[in-house]
């Protein structure tokens, strides 16, 4: 899906250096071990721990499903990860997928569509 094509947003759970690594424009493929819908244009990255946050979003340009070892061949100098790390990722399975980057942001105020989610601090029942 491109960027004009208004889809479903996924909710990606995402290691801090990779997600920093996308937004930052450094990473433009997100490796995973199945595909996301077809018809998701837009991903929110959640940071995992330690930081547990959402800290951005990213237009989804494609995917690409295939053997581990022609997804590194493919993407490798695009996509933000050691070799090793990558193969390990990938250990065992006979496919992976490739999300490919379209535009990534690190404010979801950039997109009017995710204000929603703002960071908000609940209140405490007691207070209520």
């Amino acid at each position: 899906m491109g960027k004009n094509t208004p889809g479903r947003v996924a909710l990606m759970s995402i290691r801090p250096e990779f997600a920093n690594a996308i937004l930052a424009g450094e990473k433009i493929v997100e490796f995973r071990k199945r595909p996301v819908a077809d018809d998701v244009s837009h991903v929110l990255i959640y940071a995992t721990m330690p930081v547990g946050l959402l800290l951005g979003w990213f237009a989804v340009r494609g995917q690409k499903t295939m053997s581990p070892k022609r997804l590194w061949s493919t993407f490798r100098a695009v996509g933000g990860i050691s070799k090793s790390r990558f193969f390990d990722y990938y250990d065992q399975r006979e496919h992976g997928t490739g999300i490919l980057v379209e535009t990534a942001a690190d404010s979801l105020n950039r997109s009017p569509c995710l204000n929603w989610a703002r960071p908000f601090v609940p209140r405490r029942a007691s207070s209520i």
